[in-house]
């Protein structure tokens, strides 16, 4: 019997018993039945009364906690639902329906845009991702994984409110399954509709699947949270590991002790780019055949006419011409330039029309040839060394729009704009043929006329053209992230070394203040 029913039988009782709450009978009858009440033993009386107290205050209580608890469960609800409004989406809102293991490709900036897109698309499918696996068998060769290059266990917790990610899958599952993880190659710039019509219902009954060649295999357009994530991942998951963010920062230290600003010149006149483009930089025919032998590698590749790609702006531009451009635009002989490169097609004889032009250059090699001599084994460590001094730079310029140009474009945006000049290639191409017929003042005019438009003005492109990795324009600006962040025996006085501030005491002797017509490319 429950508290309510046995306070509504003791009710029952005292009704029964009194003559107020029984209402009826005359004042004899009443008086009799008080008097014959009345008349019972006292200790009787009051075990009645103590009882019928006992009961009705139970009954009351057990009445008011009932009510009380059912308004308990009713907040307790409603806070529960506006804790969701206010809080991130979870992760796992329902069971994840498999692990996604993702093949990066290509080489370090390549692959960034794969990580970034592979969490966005284990975003897409609620999967957990494991830790990308790198590429090792690009023209490269470099065997480094992802953890010699960016700090897993940052990347891991950044994005715990996004997506559940883990260093690999667990043995448990692995023993589970009956047949090898499920590999397919999704096209280039899948849609999330794709994802989820063609790729879920694998993932969903193989548990586990590989995406391998990923990159730019998911669409530039999407909705705005997922863009979000994609700059959640591309700007902040993404950090270098300690020691390669110490030996960066070390270059640019070394750099800013020698001028107050500097660029940072991608030249991308490796090997392998100029194969590629199929284009001719002079070399006649030892040229020719070299470029020939590295074009082999890519079996798709149509034969080009180098003169047609020069004209329609497919050839990058090379070191003297870069040099040139950069003068023509207001660099003085004085500026001091960093130069971010691989091996340069035909070496010293290659630079030395830039080294001319500007003779405070300097590379990665030159400012830290001891702390890189651990780096020189692998290519992608080594351009990460380039990508921190380069965005640190205070005028970034690409040699071509490729994938390092892009990402550093598109993070120079997003951090607070600094300046990234791009070669207008097809206009230039022709203007460097004829460079010869013209005075400078002719030249640099209508260099200046060519670059409109190409110059890193925050109001350059429209929102939305080009590719997101180069505008993420649906993202909030950020405070710039800091490289410098080295432990305490990392930050002692970073001496340049003598040999290479000794060559620049001269150098010095001459320096001119700076004009107004290199203010204008050197952003305040």
């Amino acid at each position: 019997m429950s508290l309510a029913e046995v306070w509504r039988s003791s009710a029952r009782l005292v009704t029964t018993n009194s003559p107020q709450l029984n209402g009826g009978g005359g004042n004899k009858s009443a008086l009799w039945k008080w008097r014959s009440f009345s008349g019972q033993p006292k200790r009787t009386v009051m075990w009645t009364w103590v009882c019928g107290f006992m009961l009705f205050t139970l009954g009351v209580i057990s009445l008011f906690t009932g009510h009380v608890v059912s308004h308990l469960e009713w907040y307790s609800q409603q806070l529960s639902k506006r804790s969701l409004l206010d809080m991130s989406p979870a992760v796992q809102e329902h069971r994840s329906n498999g692990y996604l293991l993702i093949a990066a490709s290509g080489g370090l900036n390549q692959q960034r845009t794969g990580i970034t897109d592979a969490v966005v698309v284990a975003r897409i499918l609620n999967a957990t991702l494991v830790v990308p696996e790198l590429d090792h068998h690009s023209y490269w060769k470099d065997d480094s994984d992802f953890n010699d290059i960016f700090d897993v266990n940052w990347f891991i917790a950044s994005l715990t409110k996004d997506v559940t990610i883990v260093k690999r899958v667990p043995d448990r599952v692995m023993r589970s399954m009956e047949k090898p993880p499920y590999t397919m190659r999704v096209p280039r710039k899948s849609t999330p509709e794709y994802y989820l019509d063609q790729v879920l219902p694998i993932l969903s009954r193989r548990h586990v699947l590989q995406l391998t060649k990923f990159d730019y295999r998911l669409a530039n357009d999407l909705d705005e949270d997922m863009q979000k994530l994609r700059c959640r991942v591309n700007y902040h998951a993404l950090r270098f590991t300690k020691r390669i963010q110490s030996v960066g920062m070390k270059v640019v230290k070394r750099m800013r002790k020698m001028a107050k600003r500097f660029i940072a010149v991608h030249l991308r006149f490796e090997p392998d780019m100029l194969a590629f483009s199929g284009c001719d930089f002079g070399g006649g025919e030892k040229e020719r055949a070299e470029l020939a032998e590295i074009r082999k590698r890519w079996d798709t590749l149509p034969d080009l006419d180098p003169l047609e790609e020069r004209k329609r702006g497919k050839c990058p531009l090379t070191p003297h011409e870069v040099g040139l451009m950069l003068r023509a635009l207001g660099f003085a002989n004085d500026t001091y330039i960093y130069v971010a490169s691989g091996e340069i097609y035909g070496g010293e004889k290659t630079l030395s029309p830039l080294r001319e032009l500007f003779p405070n250059f300097y590379t990665k090699e030159m400012l830290a040839n001891d702390e890189l001599k651990p780096l020189l084994p692998f290519s992608s460590r080594l351009a990460a060394i380039d990508y921190i001094v380069s965005d640190e730079s205070d005028v970034f310029i690409t040699n071509n729009n490729g994938n390092m140009a892009k990402i550093l474009a598109g993070r120079r945006r997003y951090m607070g704009h600094k300046r990234t000049i791009r070669p207008n290639a097809k206009k230039l191409s022709a203007l460097f043929m004829d460079r010869e017929k013209m005075e400078w003042h002719t030249f640099a005019k209508k260099v200046k006329s060519c670059q409109r438009g190409f110059m890193g003005d925050p109001d350059e492109f429209k929102p939305g053209r080009g590719e997101f990795h180069e505008y993420p324009q649906a993202c909030i600006c950020q405070r710039p992230f800091s490289y410098d962040k080295t432990s305490k025996e990392d930050e002692e006085d970073d001496n340049i070394p003598e040999e290479v501030h000794n060559n620049n005491i001269t150098r010095h002797g001459h320096l001119s203040s700076a004009d107004n017509e290199r203010d204008e490319v050197f952003p305040d």
